[in-house]
C-alpha cells in the first residue's frame, strides 16, 4: 500500500502543479473573449492548436525515451545526451524556421508576426523539456510545480498587462514610454509576446541545468534513446492531430469562426477531466517505469488503472451534471455558450483518453513503442475521417464525436494488443461498470431538459453512484484512506 500512496503524493503535487496553471490560464479565457470578438479568438485557439502539434515534433518523443533510460543506463549520461540533441536541435529549427517564417505563414494562413512569436515560443519550450524532465524523475514534484505555476503566473501578469492595464495607461499618459508599447488593434499579438515572455523567464530560472551539465555526448545512447523516441513521436504528432486538429480544420472546411470560437470555449469545460488525466499521468509515468522490475507489477498497474476508472468516471458524472453551473462561473459571455452540447462528448473522450494512457503502459515497458505509433495512427485516422464526414453534417458537433470515436477506438485497440504482448489482469467487469453507468447518468441528466433544469437528479446520481462505488470497493478503499 505504500507503493500507491507515494503514488497518490506525486500525483496530488502534479496535480496542483497542472491544476494551479490551468485555472490562472482559463482566467485569460473571459480576459480574451472580453477584449476580443468571436473570430480573434478563434484564431488564437487555431494558432495554440499548432502550437500543441510543433511542440510534439519538436520534443520528438526524448523526454519519455528520458524516463526509459534514466532508471536502466547511466543517469548522467543520458542527462546530458538527451539535452545536448534537444538543444542543438532547437537551435536548427530555430534558425530555419526564422528564414522561412514567411513562407510558414501563407501555408497556414497566419500573420507573419504572429508566426514569429510562435517559433521563438516552441524553441524556448523545447529547451527546458529535459530540465523538467529530471526534476520529476529526481522526485522533485514541489521545484517542478514552483516553477510550472511560475511560469503560468508570469503569462497571467502579462496579459493582463498588454491587454487590460497597457491600453489604459496608454491613453491616460500618451507622452510616456508606456504608450509607446501600446499598438491598436494588436491583442492576438499581445497574447503571443506574454507567450514568448514568459517562456523565457523560464528557461532563465532552469539555466543552472545547463550550466552544470558535463555537456558529453553518448552516440551509442543517442541512438538507443531515438529508436525508442521516434516511434513515440509519431504517436505524439497522432495524438496532436486527436486533441487540437480539429480547430484548424474547422476553419478549413469553412465554419463560421464565431462558432469556432464557442466551441473552443465550451472545449474548456472539460477542463476538470483534462486536469485529472494530466495530472495522473505525470505522476504515472515515472512510477510506471520504476516498478517494472517487481514481481507484482501486473497487478499493481491492473489496480492503479481500475482506481483511474473509479475517479475518472466521478469527475465525468458530476461535471456533466453540473455543467450549466460551471458555464456561469467559467464562461461568463453567454454567447459562448450555443455550443453547450459538446460538452459531455469532449469530457467522455478526455476521459477514454486517460483510460488509454493507463493501458499503453504494455508497449512502454516491452520497449514496443512502434505499436504505441500504430494505435495513434489509427486514432488519428478515425478522428480525420469522423471530422471529414461529420462537420459538413454537423459542424463542431461533429468534431466533438470524432474525439470520443478517436479515442475509444485507441483504448480498445490499446488494451486488446496489450493482452497479447503484457498482459495485466485489469478488472474489465467493474471498470466497464462503472464507465458505463457514469456515462448513462450523465446523458439522462444532460440531455433531457426536465432532468437538467432542476439538478435534482444529478445530484440524486452523482450520490447514488459514489455510494455505489463505496459499496463495492470499500475493503480497499479505506485500507488506502489509512495509509
Amino acid at each position: 500500500m505504500s507503493v500507491y500512496k507515494n503514488l497518490f503524493k506525486q500525483t496530488a503535487v502534479y496535480g496542483i502543479a497542472t491544476v494551479v496553471p490551468r485555472m490562472f490560464s482559463f482566467i485569460l479565457t473571459p480576459l480574451y473573449t472580453g477584449v476580443m470578438d468571436n473570430a480573434k479568438y478563434a484564431d488564437v485557439s487555431i494558432i495554440f492548436s499548432w502550437l500543441v502539434f510543433f511542440n510534439v515534433i519538436l520534443a520528438y518523443g526524448m523526454e519519455t525515451a528520458f524516463f526509459r533510460f534514466y532508471h536502466s543506463a547511466d543517469k548522467k549520461q543520458v542527462i546530458s545526451t538527451s539535452t545536448i540533441s534537444l538543444f542543438w536541435s532547437s537551435v536548427a529549427f530555430l534558425s530555419v524556421a526564422l528564414l522561412c517564417r514567411n513562407f510558414l505563414a501563407d501555408a497556414i494562413e497566419i500573420d507573419t508576426e504572429y508566426i514569429t512569436y510562435t517559433i521563438w515560443v516552441l524553441a524556448l519550450d523545447a529547451l527546458v523539456i529535459v530540465p523538467f524532465s529530471k526534476l520529476r524523475a529526481e522526485g522533485r514534484p514541489m521545484v517542478y510545480a514552483a516553477i510550472k505555476i511560475g511560469n503560468v503566473a508570469f503569462n497571467l501578469l502579462l496579459n493582463l498587462f498588454f491587454l487590460l492595464w497597457l491600453p489604459k495607461l496608454a491613453g491616460k499618459y500618451p507622452d510616456s514610454f508606456v504608450a509607446t508599447l501600446y499598438i491598436k488593434d494588436f491583442e492576438v499579438g499581445y497574447v503571443f509576446v506574454a507567450n514568448v515572455m514568459a517562456s523565457l523567464a523560464t528557461l532563465l530560472v532552469l539555466l543552472p541545468h545547463y550550466v552544470k551539465l558535463s555537456w558529453h555526448f553518448n552516440s551509442t545512447l543517442w541512438k538507443n534513446m531515438m529508436r525508442y523516441a521516434l516511434p513515440v513521436m509519431v504517436a505524439g504528432i497522432a495524438f496532436a492531430i486527436n486533441e487540437t486538429f480539429d480547430r484548424p480544420l474547422l476553419k478549413f472546411m469553412g465554419v463560421n469562426p464565431d462558432d469556432i470560437g464557442a466551441y473552443a470555449a465550451c472545449y474548456r469545460l472539460a477542463l476538470f477531466m483534462t486536469l485529472f488525466t494530466t495530472a495522473f499521468r505525470l505522476g504515472i509515468e515515472p512510477f510506471f517505469f520504476s516498478h517494472a522490475g517487481t514481481a507484482n507489477a501486473p497487478q499493481t498497474y491492473a489496480t492503479v488503472t481500475k482506481y483511474f476508472v473509479i475517479f475518472g468516471s466521478v469527475i465525468l458524472l458530476g461535471v456533466v451534471a453540473f455543467a450549466d453551473v460551471l458555464k456561469v462561473i467559467l464562461l461568463r459571455d453567454s454567447s459562448f455558450w450555443e455550443a453547450m452540447n459538446v460538452v459531455p462528448l469532449i469530457i467522455l473522450a478526455n476521459f477514454f483518453l486517460g483510460i488509454y494512457t493507463n493501458l499503453s503502459v504494455w508497449y512502454k515497458l516491452s520497449d514496443k513503442t512502434k505499436m504505441g505509433a500504430y494505435i495513434s495512427i489509427i486514432g488519428a485516422a478515425v478522428t480525420l475521417l469522423f471530422n471529414f464526414a461529420l462537420i459538413p453534417v454537423w459542424g463542431y458537433i461533429g468534431s466533438a464525436i470524432a474525439t470520443v470515436a478517436a479515442y475509444g477506438t485507441m483504448m480498445a485497440v490499446s488494451y486488446y494488443m496489450g493482452a497479447k504482448y503484457y498482459p495485466i489482469p485489469y478488472d474489465l467487469k467493474k471498470m466497464g461498470l462503472y464507465v458505463g453507468l457514469s456515462a448513462g447518468l450523465s446523458c439522462l441528466s444532460f440531455y433531457i431538459p426536465v432532468l437538467r433544469q432542476t439538478y435534482i437528479f444529478g445530484i440524486v446520481a452523482l450520490v447514488g453512484f459514489m455510494a455505489f462505488i463505496y459499496r463495492n470497493e470499500k475493503q480497499t478503499l479505506l485500507k488506502f484512506i489509512k495509509k
